[in-house]
C-alpha cells in the first residue's frame, strides 16, 4: 500500500505549516520535462544532450547574463557547465597561476549566479536535495547572498577565495555544474529503445541511474534484454544476433560477462565469408580479418538457433497467429528455394547444414548446449540484472503524464481505426487493456522466470508478434532479409496506426480511450524514424514522433541526429539535434549539437505546478489536511 504523505502532520501547527507550503508550491512554474526516444546505445550523443539540457542550459545562460558575455565567452561557459572537469583541465593547462586564480573566481561567480537563476522555479528544499552534500552549506551561502550587497560582499568573496586556497574549487565547480544540469530539466521520459545497434547502452542506463527523475516506456529492443535477463531463449538468440550484426559482441562479454566461447566454437561450423552475415560497422570502426570472420560465423550460428527456437513457441501458442512464420519446414530438399504464402523464392547465402529436413526445428546437441549455457549466463549476470531491475522499476508499457500519452510503438488497429488485439483463453485484449495485459505479464516473467510459460512466451511476442504494440507490423521478415534477394519478400506491412496517426480525429480517439483529454492532450511516439523531409508533428500538433536518429544507421534516413521534445511552463518545443561526432571533438571545438527548435504549442500564460499531475496530487493532500485541521480546531 502507498504511504499517506499527510500522515506526519497531526498537530495544528504542523498542518498549517504544510498547508502553506503545499499551496505555495502550486503557484511555482511547471518544471521542464524532456522526452527522448530510440537512443540505441549512442551514449556520447545522449550524454551531450543530457548535459546541455537539450539546449536549455544555453538558453538559461542567455537569460541570466543578458548582454554581459560575448558569444565566445557564452559558448565557453556553456561547455564548462556541460563538461566541467575537461574545461577546468583545459584552463589549468593554458593559464598562468595568477590568470588561473582569476578564472576560478570568474567561473565560480557565474556558476553561482546561473544556479540561483535556474533554481528560481523550485522550492529551497528541492534545490538543497539537488546539491552535492559535501558543498550544501557553501553553495547555499553563495545562492542566497548577493555579492553586490555591501554588508555581505567580503563574506561572499571570502567563500570563493577559500574554495580556491583550500584546493576545493575544482570539485565545487564540477558539483555545481552537475546540479545546474539536473535542475535545467526536472524529469526525463525515455520513449523506448535504449538497447541494440550502438556500442554503449549500459552507459546510458548508468547515466540515468545516477541522475534520477527518469521513467521509461519500454521499446521492443529493450524487451529483448529484459527477456534475456528473464531467461527467454528466443529473446537471447535475437539480441545476440543483433549484437553480432552490428559488431557489438563486446557488450555481452566485457560488460555483462556473457561467455560466447561455446557459441564461437559452434560458429566454426559455418562459412566465415558469407556476405549476408558480415557485420555492419561504422566508418570509424576497424575489424581485423579474423574478427570479421569470427563474428560472421557466430552470426550464422545464432540465427539458425533462433529460427529453430521459434518453431516450438509458434506451435504451442496458436493464439499468437504466427503459423505463417514456420519457415524451416518450407525449404526445398536441395535448400535452394523456399515457398512462402504460395510464392517460391530462390535462396542466397544459405547456411542450413545443421537443419534436419526430417525435423527442422530440432536443435543439435551442440546447439542445445550453447543456448542452455547462454540462458544461464544471462540469468546469472549480476550487472545485467542491476540494469534491468532499473528498467522494470521505472518502466511501463505506456505512461500518462500531464495530459500526454507516451508510447513507444503503436496502438494496434484495423484499417478502419478500430482497436484490435490478442485473444487469450477466449478473451480479446485491445487498446489500453492489451498494454496492461502485456505489461503485467512482462513483470511476472521477469520476476519469476519460467521457460515455456505464457508470460515468458509473451516476452518474445512483444518483440515480433502481429499485435504487439512495441513491434507494430504484420510480421518480422528476418529470414527473408537474410536469404531472399527479392525486396517484395521483405515487406513487413506496418499496422494501419502509422497511417491513421496523421489524422487528428484518430489521435483524439486514442487519447480518450486511454482516459485523457482528447481535445488538449498529445500522443508522444518513438520507434519509427522520421524520414528526411517529413514532419514529426502530425494531427494538428497532437501527435509528436520523436525518433529522429540518435542511432547512426538511421541518420542517412532522418538527416539529423535525434529529437528532444521539451515541455515547460511556456509550452512545447521540438528540438532537432545535429549528428554527434564524438565527445572529444565537441569539447575540442566547443561544438554544440542543437540545430533547430520548432514550437509545438505556446501557452497564453505560464503554466504552474497546480496544472500538472503532481499539482493534482498536492491538491488532494491539501483537501485531506484541511479536513484534518477542521476536525482538530472544531474539537471533533
Amino acid at each position: 500500500m502507498s504511504q499517506d504523505p499527510t500522515a506526519p502532520f497531526q498537530t495544528v501547527p504542523a498542518i498549517t505549516t504544510e498547508l502553506i507550503n503545499l499551496s505555495a508550491i502550486l503557484n511555482l512554474p511547471k518544471p521542464t520535462e524532456a522526452f527522448m526516444s530510440d537512443i540505441h546505445g549512442e551514449y556520447d550523443a545522449f550524454s551531450h544532450v543530457l548535459r546541455n539540457g537539450s539546449g536549455n542550459v544555453k538558453t538559461k545562460i542567455s537569460e541570466c547574463f543578458g548582454g554581459q558575455m560575448t558569444e565566445q565567452t557564452r559558448q565557453q561557459f556553456a561547455f564548462l557547465v556541460y563538461y566541467p572537469s575537461e574545461m577546468v583541465a583545459r584552463a589549468q593547462a593554458a593559464l598562468a597561476p595568477a590568470e588561473l586564480e582569476q578564472w576560478y573566481r570568474d567561473q565560480a561567480l557565474r556558476l553561482a549566479q546561473l544556479l540561483a537563476y535556474t533554481a528560481t522555479k523550485y522550492t529551497r528544499s528541492k534545490v538543497r536535495k539537488a546539491l552535492a552534500p559535501e558543498f550544501v552549506y557553501i553553495t547555499e551561502e553563495l545562492l542566497f547572498n548577493d555579492p553586490q550587497a555591501a554588508d555581505k560582499r567580503a563574506y561572499y568573496w571570502a567563500i570563493i577565495q577559500n574554495l580556491i586556497g583550500l584546493g576545493q574549487v575544482t570539485a565545487w565547480i564540477e558539483a555545481t555544474a552537475h546540479t545546474i544540469q539536473q535542475l535545467t530539466v526536472d524529469q526525463i521520459h525515455i520513449i523506448g529503445d535504449i538497447y541494440d545497434r550502438g556500442p554503449a547502452p549500459h552507459r546510458v542506463v548508468e547515466a540515468l541511474m545516477r541522475r534520477g527523475h527518469v521513467d521509461f516506456q519500454w521499446g521492443n529492443h529493450d524487451i529483448l534484454w529484459l527477456g534475456g535477463a528473464a531467461g527467454s531463449a528466443l529473446n537471447i538468440a535475437n539480441l545476440v544476433r543483433i549484437c553480432a550484426r552490428y559488431a557489438n559482441l563486446d557488450i555481452l562479454e566485457d560488460t555483462y560477462g556473457i561467455n560466447l566461447r561455446h557459441l564461437a566454437q559452434l560458429g566454426e561450423r559455418y562459412d566465415g565469408d558469407n556476405p549476408a552475415f558480415q557485420p555492419k560497422v561504422s566508418a570509424d570502426t576497424t575489424l581485423s580479418a579474423g574478427e570479421r570472420r569470427a563474428i560472421t560465423q557466430i552470426h550464422q550460428a545464432i540465427l539458425i538457433i533462433q529460427l529453430k527456437l521459434e518453431g516450438p513457441v509458434i506451435k504451442r501458442r496458436p493464439e499468437f497467429g504466427m503459423a505463417g512464420r514456420l519457415l524451416l519446414d518450407k525449404l526445398s530438399p536441395d535448400r535452394q528455394t523456399i515457398t512462402i504464402d504460395g510464392q517460391t523464392y530462390s535462396l542466397t547465402n544459405g547456411c542450413f547444414d545443421l537443419v534436419d529436413p526430417a525435423d527442422p526445428y530440432r536443435l543439435t546437441a551442440m546447439e542445445q548446449s550453447v543456448i542452455d549455457q547462454l540462458v544461464q549466463a544471462f540469468i546469472h549476470s549480476e550487472k545485467l540484472h542491476r540494469h534491468m531491475d532499473f528498467l522494470v522499476e521505472n518502466g511501463s508499457m505506456y505512461r500518462k503524464t500531464n495530459g500526454n500519452l507516451l508510447i513507444h510503438g503503436c496502438v494496434p488497429v484495423d484499417e478502419a481505426g478500430e482497436f484490435v488485439g490478442l485473444t487469450l483463453a477466449g478473451k480479446t485484449y485491445r487498446g489500453a487493456a492489451l498494454f496492461d495485459l502485456l505489461g503485467t505479464n512482462l513483470v511476472k516473467a521477469y520476476q519469476n522466470p519460467e521457460p515455456g510459460s505464457l508470460a515468458n512466451d509473451l516476452l518474445w511476442y512483444l518483440w515480433t508478434g502481429p499485435y504487439s504494440p512495441l513491434f507494430g507490423k504484420q510480421k518480422m521478415t528476418t529470414f527473408e532479409r537474410y536469404f531472399i534477394e527479392d525486396k517484395a519478400a521483405h515487406d513487413e506491412q506496418p499496422n494501419p496506426y502509422y497511417r491513421l496517426r496523421h489524422e487528428q480525429a484518430f489521435v483524439q480517439k486514442l487519447l480518450t480511450a486511454f482516459g485523457l483529454d482528447g481535445e488538449r492532450g498529445h500522443v508522444i511516439n518513438g520507434h519509427t524514424p522520421v524520414k528526411k523531409g517529413n514532419s514529426p508533428i502530425m494531427a494538428n500538433r497532437q501527435m509528436l514522433v520523436i525518433d529522429g536518429g540518435f542511432s547512426r544507421p538511421y541518420q542517412k534516413t532522418t538527416g539529423i541526429g535525434g529529437y528532444t521534445l521539451l515541455d515547460n511552463s511556456y509550452g512545447m518545443q521540438l528540438v532537432a539535434h545535429q549528428p554527434f561526432v564524438s565527445r572529444q571533438d565537441a569539447i575540442a571545438h566547443l561544438t554544440d549539437i542543437v540545430s533547430t527548435r520548432r514550437v509545438v504549442e505556446t501557452e497564453a500564460r505560464r503554466r504552474t505546478v497546480a496544472e500538472t499531475d503532481i499539482g493534482h496530487q498536492l491538491q488532494v493532500q491539501i483537501c485531506l489536511l484541511k479536513a484534518r485541521l477542521q476536525r482538530l480546531t472544531s474539537g471533533q
